[in-house]
Formats: structure tokens, C-alpha cells, sequence
């Protein structure tokens, strides 16, 4: 599931210039028209205008180099500024709307000019669309065989999977928002308008939740790809000079980085030379496969030790 920096700039930027676009339209139309779910859209476009620029800056500092003070890189950077991007779209987004929303709910002010607000919401809708269908085939070329909600709890690329569901809260929003000026018109009652823009904000509260928890498990260092510690474990237990291959534990430490330490229990006849050469031979063949594999440590011990201090791991509260 890790995608490529440059994959994951693209999807950034194609959301913020679409973003960026569409707050001004935004605040324009709410100016002219008086729509409380106009003016939380606006609101909405420009925050995710923010958080791009946020995400934008997490990537940079990410591609980092490793040096002695980082000695495995600085890939959770971007898993850093896309936590604060869930804080944001949660206090500012979804606060602010439901706010607004509350505000014109209490003072009901009917809609002036409403062709405005129909004419922005489809503009809207195209931009947004265009950004979200980037994002969708980016997730979608990374995501293999598994399903989309697999896809989505295993994936690493934290800003491609921000994007996505920015823009896809940034649909329904607008579908809410559409709803709302459309019933607040048709049963002449504009606290309609202020319930769209009370439903933009909850529906941002809890887009900003399920983007916090993905996130902060990336952040605490989540386990790599199943598959990948699947195809470590395979390789070295394909070396002649391996008895077995116990187990492993890995530490995602970025969209491309990730350490590892494998157990392997070697051939009693082994010299010290040779186990030195069966290490250099798997560790060779585990960058061939897996070049995020930044670091890879290996130590010898037998398979009732590693099991008996996994369990214990497996079982501790």
C-alpha cells in the first residue's frame, strides 16, 4: 500500500487547487445570497485549502533524509501534520459550520438570489469530483486485491488517504448543503438552510474522527503490510542456513519506510563467518524485494524462546 512521494504530491495538489478555487467561489456566492450552508462550505473549501498546504509540507519534510538524529528518517512527519489536519477540519470545519448552522436556526434570514447558490454548488461539484476521482485511482492503484475497507485500514499513504476523505465529506457536504437552500426555497423556510449547515458540520465532526484514529495509529508506529512480513518471513526461511524463521516484528515508520526485526533459529553447525554470511545474504535480498525496508535486524534464537516472549507480547495489556 505505499505509494511513492510523487504519486502522493499530485493528489495534494490537484485538492488544493481545487479547493482553493472553490472557497473563494464559495465565500463569494454566501456574500451575495445570505446562505448559512454556503458560508459553512466556504468554510469547509477553505480549511481542506489549508490542510492540503499542511499535507503539502508534512511530504517535504517526510522525503528527508535519514541523519544521526533521525537515523530512520523522517517519514512520520506526514503522518504528524495529517493528525493535526483531522484536528483542524474538526475544530475549524465542523465547529464553525455547526455554529453557523445553530446561529440561523435561532434567526432564520431567507436566501437572496438563489440561482447564485445552484450555479456555485455545480461548479462545486465538478472541481470537487475531478480532485476526489484523482485520489480514488491513486488509492485504488495501490490497494491490489484487497477490499476498500481493507485497503483503508491497512493503508500507510496518509496523505492520499486524507485527500480521499476530505474530498469525499466535501461531496456530501455539498449534497447537503444542495438539499438544504433547495427545501428552505420550496417550503419557504430557511431553517432549512441552517440544518444543512448544522449536518455539513457533524458530518465533518466525524470525517475529522475517523481521519484522527487512522492516523494516530500510523503515529504510535502500526505494523507494516501483512504482506510484506509475510514475503520477509519467506525469504529467510528460504536460506540453507536457516532452521527456521520464527517470527517478525515491524514498525512503519513512514509511507515508504519501515524497520524490522526478524527471529531465526540457525543450523547448529554453523561457524560464526557463515552465519555472518547468511545474515548479509537475507538482508541483500530483503532490499531487493522491499526497498522501504530502511533497516532490518536479525537475532539468532530458537523457536520456543521467540514464542514464549511473543506470547507474552501478544498477551500483555
Amino acid at each position: 500500500m505505499a505509494k511513492s512521494t510523487g504519486d502522493s504530491r499530485k493528489v495534494v495538489l490537484a485538492a488544493l487547487f481545487g479547493n482553493a478555487a472553490i472557497a473563494i467561489t464559495k465565500f463569494i456566492a454566501a456574500a451575495i445570497t445570505g446562505s448559512s450552508a454556503m458560508l459553512s462550505e466556504g468554510v469547509h473549501s477553505l480549511v481542506d485549502t489549508c490542510n492540503e498546504l499542511l499535507l503539502l509540507y508534512g511530504l517535504r519534510r517526510a522525503s528527508k533524509k535519514a541523519d544521526p538524529s533521525h537515523p530512520y528518517g523522517y517519514g512520520r512527519e506526514l503522518y504528524f501534520w495529517s493528525f493535526i489536519v483531522a484536528l483542524l477540519v474538526f475544530a475549524l470545519g465542523g465547529g464553525i459550520s455547526i455554529y453557523e448552522g445553530i446561529t440561523h436556526v435561532k434567526h432564520p434570514v431567507a436566501i437572496e438570489r438563489p440561482l447564485v447558490n445552484y450555479v456555485v454548488f455545480g461548479f462545486a461539484l465538478l472541481f470537487e469530483g475531478a480532485s476526489w476521482w484523482v485520489a480514488v485511482k491513486s488509492f485504488h492503484a495501490g490497494k491490489g486485491e484487497q477490499s476498500w475497507f481493507q485497503a483503508f485500514r491497512s493503508s500507510k499513504d496518509a496523505s492520499t488517504l486524507t485527500v480521499l476523505l476530505e474530498d469525499s465529506a466535501a461531496l456530501l457536504g455539498l449534497l447537503l448543503g444542495l438539499t438544504g437552500i433547495t427545501l428552505a426555497l420550496l417550503l419557504d423556510e430557511p431553517r432549512f438552510d441552517g440544518y444543512a449547515s448544522i449536518g455539513i458540520g457533524l458530518l465533518l465532526v466525524g470525517t475529522a474522527a475517523l481521519l484522527a484514529r487512522e492516523t494516530k495509529g500510523l503515529l504510535l508506529g502500526e505494523a507494516a503490510h501483512p504482506a510484506l512480513r509475510a514475503s520477509i518471513m519467506r525469504i529467510a526461511g528460504d536460506d540453507p542456513a536457516v532452521r527456521s524463521a520464527n517470527g517478525l516484528i515491524t514498525t512503519q515508520m513512514g509511507p515508504d519506510s519501515v524497520v524490522a526485526a526478524l527471529s531465526v533459529e540457525f543450523e547448529d553447525a554453523l561457524a560464526t563467518p557463515q552465519i555472518e554470511a547468511c545474515v548479509n545474504r537475507i538482508e541483500a535480498a530483503v532490499r531487493q524485494h522491499h526497498a522501504d525496508v530502511v533497516a532490518l535486524f536479525v537475532k539468532p534464537q530458537t523457536r520456543e524462546t521467540w514464542r514464549v516472549r511473543f506470547d507474552a507480547l501478544a498477551t500483555d495489556p
